[in-house]
């Protein structure tokens, strides 16, 4: 990371959860250390990341991953790029539609309900003044719930703060990522 930000001193929950990634994943993203020099900060972005990606949705865990990386292709996020590419190979088993997701999503090969989540999860990032009422009639008509749309609308609004905070504290991936799920 570009920002000399000193670690806190973890609580026991920190620990425990460092250690859950250190056992599943083989290594700390950086993205925690970043955050670990504030332990408020840090329980917070855990917090909210675990809940938008992990909790009970009407949205796959893959429909997340997708959205984490449309939102980060548009932004140009490097560290979300490459992690969450990573995240999607893995959960898709399928590295040519993750590597092409990475790229550029309207490439991939995606059935129009997918399509239209990420046309929405874009032009959320790109241009949110334009984003109206016939966008949210659009997902509605592809089968998603209000419910889904609010979830929609969170992972990308999570996401595009993430990609800022990435960008600009200079915070970059994991090496471990790059070869992930290859």
């Amino acid at each position: 990371m570009a920002l000399d930000l000193s670690p806190a001193e973890l609580d026991e929950a920190m620990q425990a959860y460092f250690a859950k990634c250190q056992e599943k994943l083989g290594f700390i993203p950086n993205v925690l250390k970043a955050y670990s020099f504030d332990l408020a900060k840090l329980k917070a972005f855990v917090a909210m990341s675990d809940d938008l990606m992990l909790a009970k949705s009407g949205l796959s865990k893959i429909e997340r991953e997708m959205i984490a990386v449309v939102v980060s292709c548009a932004n140009h996020c490097h560290y979300c790029l490459v992690a969450h590419g990573a995240v999607l190979r893995k959960l898709t088993g399928n590295p040519l539609l993750a590597e092409t997701m990475v790229a550029n999503y309207r490439a991939a090969e995606l059935d129009q309900r997918t399509h239209a989540m990420l046309d929405f999860s874009w032009k959320l990032t790109e241009a949110p003044w334009e984003v109206g009422e016939e966008d949210r009639a659009a997902l509605r008509k592809s089968g998603f719930s209000d419910r889904d749309i609010w979830d929609i609308s969170a992972v990308a609004g999570f996401f595009n703060m993430s990609n800022r905070m990435a960008t600009a504290s200079g915070n970059e991936p994991n090496a471990e990522y790059y070869s992930m799920a290859r």
